[in-house]
């Protein structure tokens, strides 16, 4: 079974930029669509990004044109490259893939 890892959140300023990780083992990313998932505090959890199988890339409407989902299939991992950060991103993030989650990473965006 796929084991996820999340890393590469962390407390930044509103405004900053931030790169999440999400690295697999068991298993390779290729093949499988990989989505990226958030919660905020007392919120449920929401759909955040998607590369699909063969490359297309879908985004929620509020992280649309900041956030950049990507692959390397070289370093074996899922990016999600995040800018212009406010703290309304302040969340809990993780990434999926085949049915299998990773602890996530916390962002923590301040005013």
């Amino acid at each position: 079974q796929v084991q996820l890892l999340e890393s590469g959140g962390g407390l930044v300023q509103a405004g900053a930029s931030l790169r999440l990780s999400c690295s697999a083992s068991g298993r390779t990313f290729s093949g499988y669509p990989v989505t990226w998932y958030r919660r905020a505090p007392g919120k449920e959890r929401e759909f955040v990004a998607v590369r699909t199988k063969s490359g297309q890339t879908y985004y929620t409407k509020s992280v649309k044109g900041r956030f950049t989902i990507s692959r390397d299939d070289a370093q074996e991992t899922v990016y999600l490259e995040m800018t212009s950060l406010n703290p309304e991103d302040t969340t809990l993030s993780y990434c999926t893939m085949d049915e299998s989650w990773g602890p996530g990473t916390q962002v923590t965006v301040s005013s």
